[in-house]
């Protein structure tokens, strides 16, 4: 998939741009824990990407051996499952390294005067910023839509296994003539589907919209320092 790879590329452009910055910071200092967590997840990043590439090479050549029967569909759409599984947390965590790098990007900005400094090249660094967002929106979508196609298939092949028209409640109901009469005749699919039971959001993660929620008050808190220290410094120049 060339959005992931291109993703990959966008950060690596945008750390080169913050190189000059962070070689004249110390190892210790606000940035310290924030870049230690960028690392990290950025290094279990590439290497989930890897796995994911060569995942869907195999899923590729699966697809392409397999028989045109419904038997092999079942069995591609549980094989394909992990690849699901896979795209779904690779979302989590291509968002996750561009929030720890705006974060840090900040943390820079607003505790140590980084745009004062000469080696902070804001023009480069905020066409960079720009630059991985819009490869990660990218890849985001792509990666949604391995999670869509999966969703689809298994829904199919679970509601109608044998690949034959059956009975399935909120759907599709075989009737006969005397089943209609007795309706008066009516045409309306929910006087014989009836309605599907409800189906709870696998794809909710409670825990990681908490931590999502968690980050965006952190950086509206560090947006709010930035701001009043603007406005207090304005009203001084003003001698108010």
């Amino acid at each position: 998939m060339q959005p992931l790879p291109e993703y990959t590329e966008a950060l690596q452009a945008l750390r080169k741009c913050l190189a000059p910055f962070l070689k004249s910071q110390p190892k210790t200092g606000p940035h310290a824990e924030a870049l230690k967590e960028l690392d990290k997840e950025t290094a279990l990043f590439d290497q989930d990407v890897e796995q994911f590439r060569k995942s869907a090479q195999q899923a590729a050549r699966q697809w392409g051996a397999a028989q045109d029967t419904n038997a092999a569909l079942v069995k591609l759409t549980e094989k394909f499952e992990p690849i699901s599984e896979a795209s779904r947390d690779l979302i989590k965590q291509t968002d996750l390294i561009y929030k720890l790098a705006t974060r840090l990007i900040d943390t820079w900005e607003n505790e140590l005067n980084a745009t004062d400094s000469g080696a902070w090249v804001i023009c480069d660094i905020t066409r960079a910023r720009k630059a991985a967002d819009e490869a990660r929106g990218i890849a985001v979508e792509q990666l949604k839509q391995v999670r869509y196609f999966w969703k689809q298939g298994h829904w199919l092949t679970e509601r109608f296994p044998e690949a034959k028209l059956c009975n399935v409640e909120g759907l599709v109901k075989l009737v006969d003539i005397r089943e209609i009469e007795a309706n008066d005749w009516s045409l309306t699919p929910g006087r014989y589907v009836g309605v599907a039971p409800e189906i709870e959001d696998e794809d909710f993660d409670f825990e990681e919209t908490l931590r999502e929620i968690h980050v965006e008050l952190e950086d509206l808190n560090a947006e709010s320092v930035t701001l009043a220290t603007t406005i207090k410094r304005n009203f001084e120049e003003l001698g108010v």
